[in-house]
């Protein structure tokens, strides 16, 4: 099972490093439309009327996509007192018990998010022209992914790897 598994975790490494560039160039876009919003507002006196709109909805992306690589990271949030409580034994029942939440709440958000784009896909953001469903998508991509990382830590558990304690890329701990 391991060996069948590292090529795909691998991969997911991977396909996390790539979701955290874009999360980085949503972040660093954001910034320059709301420096280009600040200096049309007060140099130029004529702010545009896109950029608030804009820049909320690339910042709900990059939020969300950055959330998505925390779980596969093991940077989300976490209740972790039960594990200096509890003998060493019980720490991987409790992180594949987490992992299981996480999943099981990255799975509402793929079906509920999938709903919220079904039911605003035929209204518009009016100063972006774009469909509403947009702002929602963001949600369902999210709770892929983050099902995705959470199962690849179940399964890599299962198979005996030492999930908990592996070192985490450097590219997100230089960031």
């Amino acid at each position: 099972m391991k060996d069948r598994l590292m090529p795909i975790s691998r991969a997911l490494g991977q396909l996390s490093n790539a979701v955290l560039w874009l999360a980085g160039i949503g972040l660093v876009t954001m910034t320059a439309i709301v420096a280009y919003q600040v200096f049309m507002r007060f140099v130029i006196n004529a702010s545009p009327a896109w950029t608030e709109a804009g820049s909320i909805m690339i910042m709900t992306w990059f939020i969300f996509l950055g959330a998505a690589v925390g779980v596969r990271e093991n940077f989300h949030m976490g209740f972790d007192v039960l594990l200096y409580v509890l003998p060493p034994s019980a720490k991987p029942w409790l992180r594949a018990i987490s992992d299981l939440c996480v999943f099981a709440f990255a799975f509402g958000m793929v079906f509920f998010g999938g709903e919220l784009v079904i039911r605003y896909w035929s209204t518009r953001i009016p100063v972006l022209g774009l469909p509403t469903a947009f702002t929602y998508f963001p949600i369902v991509i999210s709770g892929f992914l983050m099902c995705l990382f959470s199962l690849e830590r179940l399964l890599l558990r299962a198979a005996g790897e030492p999930v908990d304690d592996l070192p985490t890329d450097p590219t997100i701990t230089e960031a």
